[in-house]
């Protein structure tokens, strides 16, 4: 009855701390809980749908593909644009501050933010603006923002964003005969940014681009002197293409529509022949490529503080 009894107490002694050594040896096992990543991209914003899936959303999926990893949300910074869709179409989108509202309460840990901007002007700094007030309220474990398009120009080992943009452009230009050119239209504005443009023409000419002028909306160069140089160097036809991410109001309408002030009508006006080309930059994968390669940056700065590049 004695050698039962021990038989029994080793039996449960062994029992107890088999399972007691094994509790370890599982918890190593199991894996630790990934946190939620995503990359807010953020651009100005469409009322056009067409457009929209053609640009933004193509560049969307570009993303998404390029970072399995990370759940690609949308914002616009244009409020006016954010509203009209609501009213007219009843669609939601959310401005760059609500985004990230959102993604924090649905407990995403790492958030890079891409703007689709074509420069550093008022609408990047808009957006910098939410990023650095989430930054400081510590909202996320890790947070940053990628650059615009047009940025750094090769100085001091950094990329070069105007030559990639200049390169991607050119898959875009028709073949051109003698006497014609391509005319990119920016938006441009008040902002010191708009300088962007004439950095870009400068950096087109370097290039060996001397049929391609950049002119602006809103800012310089102007479309009156690019009219006086296409004179001066004998220009008889031009392609007009948008140096914007979708081609809405200002392609359709300002550069190309058929009103006595458009661009195109003044440049018949001014003897030129006209061709356009109503497609944004979004549709060209040589640019959803420079987005992708800026949000690569902006990650591995994000984990490698040293090898900042933006």
């Amino acid at each position: 009855m004695k050698k039962i009894f021990s038989l029994l107490t080793t039996i449960c002694m062994l029992a107890v701390f088999g399972c007691v050594s094994l509790i370890p040896s599982l918890a190593a096992a199991a894996p630790a809980a990934a946190g939620k990543k995503a990359i807010l991209v953020v651009s100005f914003g469409t009322t056009y749908h067409d457009t929209l899936k053609a640009t933004i959303e193509a560049v969307e999926n570009k993303i998404q593909a390029e970072f399995p990893d990370y759940e690609v949300r949308r914002a616009f910074s244009s409020r006016i644009i954010i509203k009209r869709l609501a009213e007219r179409d009843g669609i939601k989108i959310d401005t760059e501050k609500q985004a990230l509202d959102r993604l924090k309460a649905e407990g995403f840990t790492e958030v890079i933010v891409q703007p689709m901007q074509i420069t550093a002007g008022e609408e990047y700094e808009l957006i910098k603006s939410a990023v650095a007030h989430a930054q400081a309220a510590k909202t996320f474990e890790k947070l940053t923002i990628g650059r615009p398009l047009l940025y750094y120009m090769g100085q001091e080992d950094t990329t070069d964003d105007y030559q990639a943009v200049v390169e991607a452009l050119a898959t875009q230009y028709p073949k051109l005969k003698k006497n014609e050119a391509v005319l990119l239209l920016g938006h441009g504005g008040l902002h010191p940014a708009t300088a962007t443009y004439p950095a870009l023409q400068e950096k087109l000419q370097d290039a060996g681009y001397k049929n391609v002028y950049v002119y602006t909306v809103e800012g310089y160069p102007t479309l009156e002197g690019t009219i006086d140089k296409l004179k001066a160097n004998k220009v008889k036809k031009v392609t007009l293409m948008p140096l914007m991410l979708v081609a809405g109001d200002h392609a359709v309408n300002d550069m190309a529509g058929d009103e006595s002030d458009s661009h195109k009508t003044q440049l018949i006006a001014a003897g030129i022949k006209v061709d356009t080309y109503i497609h944004g930059l979004g549709e060209n994968e040589k640019i959803q490529d420079i987005y992708v390669q800026h949000i690569k940056d902006a990650i591995d700065e994000l984990n490698n503080p040293e090898a900042k590049n933006h």
